[in-house]
């Protein structure tokens, strides 16, 4: 095994983003080495997402263009898991189409990745291992983390929400939330090696608790978490508006390591189009949320979700969006075209909308949230921010980049023994997406 190289590339979220870190360890364990150069690898992995239409089509042009790869190379192993190897029509496709494809695995079955990496050695036959099942939480998979000082911390698994046009229930399974001691000890031991900051990942950390079968809520995790030595900063997405309690928003308020930011995706400002999507909430419930929180945290950065085109998106419906966001006034958002996602309830949905009038409309939601990103931003300048370096820019060797407590990107000169340690900088610069400024 000495000497072998692997390659991983991942789509999607951040709960993929940390999966991948799992397969790391798990080849790192095997005695493989990461290489960024597929041409070298003897092991690519495509880790997929199928939340969104292009990401989908990505993975299948990337597995198209490895198939000359592999004629060069016949010992290359090519491995799919994620989101998309749940589906049985994706798996279908890969099987049908793309035959140099020698391992496919599914979300919940990361573990046994070695074992499937030998049976595939030992026959030469495609290995196919799919959980279909609810997803068990798998307490002892380890982490080969991309950064030294933070950190991606599942606590919980799948979602019970059905939202019309998310196929995330089908994939990932249903709800299940870790044990707390097992979240506490994971988050220790990185406080213990150096790790600054952490992001708490479920694709509804509100409900987390909800399986356990006694009383534990998010906030009381909050609570505990941030007892934790060493630990300087704690994130967590992404929240759900129909579980966003009061005695959340109360520990966020209180707790002096959780940062002053909040990822609730909204989707849509239409109480028509929010049904239609099964968000359970409505526009004037959504308001109210952001008013409490605002409230309760006055310097706290807002960012959201939005999507364009809902299946009988209508133009008032559109523009409901629109006056949400300009009452809101986001931070940031993750902005989509809908794409129709089979398996889901809104792909037969009737009215589905033309792409022309999606793009329209998409092209004017920029137009109106990109100037209330620059005028969130403006508030920072000549003000002194805490930022946690992060890199050295990609753009220039002699700029460094990091975070605020509140999420924003922030650009400034420093050498790069900075990394993974805590700067103050003096904004001098506001731009829509980063900041610019100096260390003082």
């Amino acid at each position: 095994m000495k000497n072998k190289k692997y390659t991983i590339v991942t789509y999607g979220c951040q709960m993929n983003e940390h999966d991948s870190e799992k397969i790391s360890w798990l080849l790192e364990k095997m005695g493989y080495e990461w290489t960024d150069n597929k041409k070298e690898s003897d092991l690519i992995i495509y880790n997929t997402c199928l939340v969104r239409e292009n990401a989908e089509l990505r993975v299948y042009g990337q597995l198209g263009a490895l198939k000359n790869l592999k004629r060069r190379k016949p010992d290359l192993v090519i491995a799919v898991c994620g989101c998309m190897m749940q589906r049985e029509e994706a798996r279908n496709v890969i099987l049908s189409k793309y035959k140099h494809v020698d391992i496919i695995f599914g979300t919940s079955n990361i573990h046994k990745l070695p074992q499937l990496i030998n049976r595939y050695e030992q026959t030469g036959k495609t290995v196919v291992d799919i959980v279909e099942d609810d997803r068990e939480t798998i307490e002892e998979v380890e982490a080969n983390r991309k950064y030294s000082f933070k950190a991606f911390v599942n606590i919980m698994y799948g979602c019970n929400n059905f939202c019309t046009y998310c196929i995330v229930p089908y994939t990932r399974g249903r709800e299940k939330s870790r044990e707390p001691e097992h979240i506490l000890k994971e988050i220790q031991e990185l406080g213990e090696k150096g790790y600054k900051e952490i992001t708490l990942l479920g694709q509804n950390v509100n409900s987390y608790g909800k399986t356990l079968g006694y009383d534990y809520s998010f906030a009381k995790l909050l609570r505990e978490v941030n007892k934790i030595d060493g630990i300087e900063r704690i994130r967590f997405m992404t929240s759900h508006p129909k579980d966003l309690s009061d005695e959340l928003i109360k520990a966020i308020s209180e707790l002096d390591k959780v940062c002053e930011q909040l990822h609730l995706p909204v989707q849509s400002g239409s109480n028509r189009v929010l049904k239609a999507m099964n968000r359970k909430y409505t526009k004037e419930d959504y308001i109210l949320l952001i008013e409490k929180i605002t409230k309760a945290v006055p310097n706290i950065a807002i960012s959201t979700d939005i999507i364009v085109g809902f299946p009988g998106e209508t133009e008032e419906d559109f523009n409901e969006t629109l006056d949400l966001i300009k009452k809101v006034k986001y931070d940031s958002a993750f902005t989509f075209l809908y794409s129709i996602r089979e398996g889901t309830v809104a792909a037969n949905m009737k009215n589905q909308v033309p792409n022309r009038i999606k793009h329209e409309r998409f092209q004017r939601l920029l137009d109106t949230i990109y100037p209330i990103f620059y005028e969130q931003n403006l508030k920072y300048m000549n003000k002194v921010v805490e930022v946690l370096v992060e890199e050295v820019s990609k753009n220039n060797d002699n700029v460094l980049t990091g975070r605020t407590r509140t999420g924003k990107l922030v650009h400034f000169e420093g050498d790069k023994s900075l990394i993974g340690k805590l700067v103050n900088v003096k904004i001098t610069t506001v731009k829509s997406f980063t900041l610019e400024g100096y260390i003082i």
